[in-house]
């Protein structure tokens, strides 16, 4: 086994992962990339150092001797990486964007890392919108957000890197009195000829406007004139009493007084939300986040399509991703 100068950690890392599984599917899955790019890895460091690390059948995957000779070597390397990473990462705790304080989506993942990664502080952060929470994090204000990655223009897209998450099941916030309000479900026919508050004119939920505008098209639901920006649950709540517009909204968005929350179907729309961070961030708990979003998202089946689901064409690319 002749040794090349520099070896990519990466090509390490996957050679470990795919060591401690045997099992490329499953290695994969861990490392958060699709199989065949595992093993163009796996193939690379074997042309580095000359060598077979892995004998592959249909059947299993096992260790070469040489294979065997490199794996504690190879995680002597990643630990004194991770070492190196997590004195730098002390020094100050990851910041997540959970965009406001009711939706339960960015909170459970964060509870779940919290509890994947106890030795690191994840501190929760409010900033209202990703398209905001957008431009903090490629200041380095902000570590990670949650929200509609395609609904980011091109230019904040390219600083960043996302996870899929969850297909959010949406919903419409009315008030008590009005005539929907006594279905338990709200068909998107039935709000024909109402005019839906969206965020329009807010500039830091452009991206979830955008989603309302393409989803009312030609359902003669109109967009709701830009309101007062309103910082805070109780302001929220007083200029929506005194506007009286239906509200587009999730299934889990907090409730408020006067107001009932019915799920929108045929089609059900989906809000796509992603995990976001800056491209090249290195810290030690963004690799529990994104854990936890994988974690909770199989357990709940957050990635699953409903038969009658519906998203944006660019949106049905990003999510693919997952």
């Amino acid at each position: 086994m002749s040794a090349p100068a520099h070896l990519d950690p990466r090509l390490l890392r996957a050679f470990v992962t795919v060591a401690d599984e045997l099992h490329f599917t499953r290695a994969a899955a861990r490392l958060y990339v699709a199989q065949q790019a595992l093993s163009r890895d796996v193939r690379r460091l074997e042309r580095e150092l000359g060598s077979e690390l892995f004998v592959r059948t249909t059947r299993r995957v096992t260790l070469t001797a040489d294979g065997e000779r490199l794996l504690p070597y190879a995680r002597a390397a990643l630990q004194a990486q991770d070492d190196l990473l997590a004195a730098a990462g002390q020094a100050r705790p990851l910041l997540v964007d959970l965009n406001s304080p009711g939706l339960r989506t960015p909170r459970r993942v964060l509870h779940r890392a919290r509890e994947l990664a106890p030795a690191h502080e994840l501190m929760a952060r409010y900033e209202s919108g990703l398209t905001w929470a957008a431009g903090e994090l490629l200041a380095g204000r902000l570590d990670a957000s949650f929200g509609r990655f395609a609904g980011l223009a091109p230019a904040l897209r390219s600083g960043l890197d996302q996870q899929p998450v969850r297909y959010e099941p949406m919903a419409v916030v009315l008030p008590e009195d009005h005539p929907l309000a006594p279905l338990p479900e709200v068909p998107l026919a039935a709000l024909s000829g109402e005019t839906v508050y969206a965020g329009a004119g807010n500039p830091r939920t452009p991206e979830w406007t955008d989603f309302a505008r393409q989803l009312f098209h030609g359902r003669d639901i109109a967009l709701a004139p830009p309101a007062p920006l309103a910082v805070g649950e109780e302001e929220f709540q007083r200029v929506m009493a005194r506007t009286r517009h239906p509200i587009l909204a999730v299934v889990d968005f907090p409730a408020m007084p006067a107001t009932v929350l019915r799920p929108l179907v045929q089609p059900v729309p989906l809000s796509p939300v992603s995990l976001v961070w800056r491209k090249g961030l290195i810290h030690p708990a963004l690799s529990a986040l994104r854990r936890a979003a994988a974690v909770v998202g199989a357990e709940e089946g957050w990635l699953r399509m409903p038969e009658e689901g519906w998203i944006p064409a660019s949106d049905s690319v990003v999510m693919a991703s997952a």
